[in-house]
């Protein structure tokens, strides 16, 4: 049994769902015009009657049609189904639709979630790609406002793609539009300041955005996180981030001087456009020194101010090998020597052939003592020749096998012990001189062996089963205590929402931890009487439900939310909530009133007349 494809525009068949966001479904398309394989995004059928959304879903079309970057994801073509879907009240909906450039590979969010963090070095290269395309649209005059993991694409090959202008704005319009809908957009954990705060935003908003993200691909979080959005949102406005060295040794002193930088509060000291910003990120990959405005930055806030060059993504220099000074005598040469012979006022002896004999051999062996001092003070006073050796790399060896290929190369070595979260006891910590120095040999190489773990990271196991959970902790030295359940949107029934404490806290060896899991059931939120259905409707989706529009006649706001099914009730993640707003009454029909000239029948009345009254009587 076949299916006849469903054709949009005459061209494009839709094939299966390959992705599906909060506005908007995505297909597998073919264009059967020019034979090539598309994206189809089509606005969900039940969004398609709310103008907000229909707004949105035509302002990303006409925002994203007019670029052409490498960068960012190509958009073909755009239109409205002819087929179209029931309403309410049996009304029909048109469909709008975009096709799109096809990209095979994976968003940067599921990126994000089979590798936790990225090494410096790729994440440097992901976020260089962004920036090129936010230079490119920012030159454009389009600000995307909504920069984030799940909004770009790492393709097949490795290269960046940045989409779902869905939100964008013209540059000159950002003011005009955040005042007159009095709305935050944006995502949460990646919120400028001035979004958060409601203010006109510019292409520096974007640049903070790309900053959080940044953080997030080097230190596997977001750099705000708390229980809502407007929590998050405060931190965006008034706290300061942490380095993303914390949650990742691997990153260095410069780079994050430059996420800090990304991240001032005031748009006004931080970078002021794309190619400022890449440009520091080139920096710290090639190893040369950053902008002096973001080491400022990094001093402020209490980083490291110095430029550093990690191994992950840069190449440090062999230091220069310093020779031992030759030591000096008190006669470096013969020059130094007092004079050999008489004084000229001194009157020779008068001796026979004996005494002349005697001076002449006296003579002879003070010139052959004298060549001889010279000979031995010259000859000792040579450096024998130095013989250079690489010092090999032995951290990560355990201890005996590191004193081996020390000995092995002509070095010796000189150990000590330290405790160690991150190494493994008995291997090698760290080493002085460095992996690939030049020194001579014999030289003698410090070395620290890891004697264990005196405190442990607690890992983050969110999104694990909670006996899977419990595994991992115990494996990794910590005791379980118990768990607890809670009503969250954030994970699935049974799997596990956070611990106590918290992932990445560091806590001593054997640390009791407490897991919360979800019950698979949700609060619907109780506060969205009063709110415009699009606000109210995005509050529900977050909140792990599916919102359903039921407009009733009010003299209230068009729009405006009269009520919520089950507000404040516990529910199964997922349950379709009522929402009742307002529409404008239906007019009534009215009284028809006739005008009718000329004498006016007699009433009809089934009483009959009255008897007149008698005159009365004289």
């Amino acid at each position: 049994m076949t299916t006849t494809p469903r054709v949009l525009g005459g061209r494009y068949e839709v094939g299966e769902l390959i992705g599906r966001g909060g506005m908007a479904d995505v297909h597998l398309g073919h264009d059967t015009r020019l034979g090539r394989q598309v994206a189809i995004k089509m606005l969900r059928s039940d969004l398609a009657r709310d103008a907000n959304f229909l707004m949105r879903f035509r302002r990303e079309a006409q925002s994203a049609a007019g670029l052409n970057h490498p960068a960012i994801v190509a958009i073909f073509d755009s239109g409205e189904d002819d087929s179209t879907v029931e309403g309410p009240g049996g009304t029909r909906t048109t469909l709008p639709y975009i096709v799109m450039e096809y990209v095979d590979g994976q968003t940067l969010r599921q990126k994000l979630s089979e590798h936790e963090q990225l090494e410096p070095a790729e994440a440097i290269r992901i976020t260089e790609g962004i920036l090129d395309a936010l230079a490119y649209s920012h030159r454009m005059g389009i600000v995307h406002r909504d920069i984030k993991p799940a909004n770009v694409m790492i393709t097949s090959t490795g290269h960046v793609k940045v989409m779902d202008f869905g939100i964008a704005r013209a540059i000159a319009d950002t003011a005009a539009t955040m005042t007159q809908s009095q709305s935050v957009v944006g995502t949460a954990q990646y919120l400028s300041p001035e979004q958060a705060q409601g203010h006109n935003v510019d292409e520096r908003s974007d640049l903070y955005s790309t900053g959080c993200l940044l953080f997030e691909l080097l230190a596997g979080r977001p750099p705000f996180t708390g229980d809502s959005a407007v929590a998050i949102a405060y931190q965006h406005v008034g706290e300061a981030p942490q380095p993303p060295s914390v949650w990742n040794a691997a990153v260095g002193g410069d780079l994050d001087a430059v996420t800090l930088h990304a991240l001032a509060k005031d748009r006004e000291a931080r970078y002021q456009d794309a190619s400022s910003f890449r440009a520091d990120l080139e920096n710290v990959r090639l190893g040369r020194r950053i902008s002096a405005a973001a080491l400022g930055t990094a001093a402020a806030v209490g980083a490291a101010a110095t430029q550093t060059l990690p191994q992950a993504y840069a190449v440090a220099g062999s230091p220069t090998a310093v020779q031992r000074p030759v030591p000096s005598s008190r006669y470096g040469n013969t020059a130094g020597l007092p004079a050999v012979g008489y004084a000229e006022d001194e009157e020779p002896e008068k001796k026979g052939g004996k005494g002349k004999a005697a001076l002449v051999t006296a003579l002879v062996l003070a010139l052959l003592a004298l060549v001889g001092w010279g000979a031995v003070t010259w000859f000792g006073n040579q450096t024998p020749p130095v013989t250079m050796v690489t010092v090999p790399a032995i951290e990560g060896m355990k201890e005996d096998v590191a004193a081996r290929t020390l000995a092995t190369n002509g070095l010796r070595g000189e150990k000590a012990t330290a405790a160690s979260t991150t190494v493994t006891e008995g291997d090698v910590v760290s080493q002085d001189p460095g992996s690939g120095a030049q020194v001579p040999e014999n030289t003698t190489v410090k070395y620290v062996v890891s004697s264990g773990p005196d405190t442990l990271t607690v890992p983050d196991v969110t999104g694990f089963d909670k006996d899977a959970a419990r595994e991992e902790l115990t494996k990794q030295g910590f005791v379980v205590s118990g768990f607890q359940e809670e009503n969250t949107p954030d994970q699935q029934k049974d799997k596990v929402t956070k611990t106590d404490p918290a992932a990445q806290a560091v806590v001593p060896k054997g640390s009791k931890i407490r897991i919360f899991y979800a019950t698979g059931n949700v609060k619907v939120p109780d506060n969205l009487v009063g709110q415009d259905w699009a606000l109210a409707a995005v509050a529900l989706q977050n909140a792990g439900l599916s919102p359903r529009k039921e407009a009733v006649d009010s003299d209230k706001t068009p729009d405006e939310v009269l009520s919520v099914d089950r507000a404040g009730d516990v529910v199964k993640m997922g349950t379709t909530i009522t929402v009742k707003v307002a529409k404008a009454p239906t007019p009534s029909p009215s009284t028809v009133t006739t005008t009718v000239t000329g004498t006016p029948p007699p009433p009809t009345t089934s009483t009959p007349p009255a008897s007149p009254t008698p005159p009365p009587t004289p």
